[in-house]
């Protein structure tokens, strides 16, 4: 039935208008609503070829290292170079979505979870080694050692700092990155300088870090053509389009679905930052 019928049939009174105008509206936002869909991205990011010895940025009781007695009181693993053993999966690749300015937000992600992430130093390590951060969000930078750290950044949208964090601090300081980041910002410690770490900082929820083994995921994406961003810390990229090298991962997803990407596949040599 139209909105609202031809003049000519009958004249139609200001309430009956009025009715008809809230139908109309009530149809409109259904509409509206049933074409917001939204489905699921899924892959796996492994190394091309043999596993690496595991690499030690200090070795359990090294005398020599800065604080021996908490750096050095366990191994201090290299985690850009992080393979498990048995499924080739490459940790702390980070994927996020390239948003264009009307991507659509799942309802239930337009206000993060929690309004603060903690980012963490533990065994003169950064924990996690790869943040996720939204510009709505504040970063609660603590300390579970026993030793003073410097927690140092310069991102390039945001303003850059660098602040002491007492031993055993967990009240934390708290450090907004208002501005989304085209790359992820690299943290650092100057007093332990082995001490790294990254944070993506988006303007949107659709992004994740491999696991151990690998694997990511991201939920409630709308529907359609997207492109994503796959950024490891040593080579930057890994995926680029073959058409267009310019882009990373392009996906259609769609709704109610979960696509499956092919084993993103990458070779020691691009790991390690040589190629």
């Amino acid at each position: 039935m139209p909105c609202f019928p031809p003049v000519a049939q009958k004249v139609i009174s200001m309430p009956h208008v009025r009715l008809r105008l809230a139908v109309c509206l009530a149809g409109l936002m259904t509409t509206t609503s049933v074409q917001a869909q939204w489905g699921t991205l899924k892959g796996k990011v492994i190394l091309d070829g043999a596993v690496p010895a595991v690499k030690l940025l200090v070795k359990k009781g090294d005398a020599a290292a800065k604080d021996a007695a908490v750096c050095a009181a366990q191994d201090v693993p290299d985690e850009s170079l992080a393979v498990d053993k048995d499924s080739k999966g490459i940790a702390n690749v980070a994927v996020w979505l390239v948003a264009k300015k009307d991507v659509k937000i799942h309802p239930d992600l337009k206000k993060p979870a929690e309004a603060k992430v903690t980012y963490d130093q533990v065994g003169c390590r950064f924990i996690p080694h790869v943040l996720l951060v939204q510009n709505t969000q504040v970063v609660k930078v603590v300390s579970g050692d026993p030793i003073a750290h410097n927690t140092r950044g310069t991102p390039l949208k945001n303003p850059g700092f660098n602040f002491i964090v007492a031993p055993k601090d967990r009240v934390g300081t708290d450090q907004a990155m208002k501005l989304a980041e085209r790359l992820p910002v690299q943290i650092g410690c100057d007093i332990h300088p082995w001490m790294r770490g990254y944070w993506v900082v988006l303007d949107h929820p659709y992004a994740a870090v491999t696991d151990k083994d690998g694997n990511f995921e991201i939920k409630d994406l709308p529907v359609g053509d997207h492109e994503f961003k796959v950024w490891h810390e040593n080579p930057g990229y890994v995926v680029k389009d073959k058409k267009d090298t310019k882009k990373g991962l392009l996906v259609t997803i769609k709704d109610g679905e979960t696509t499956l990407v092919p084993d993103i596949k990458v070779p020691l040599a691009t790991l390690e930052g040589k190629k």
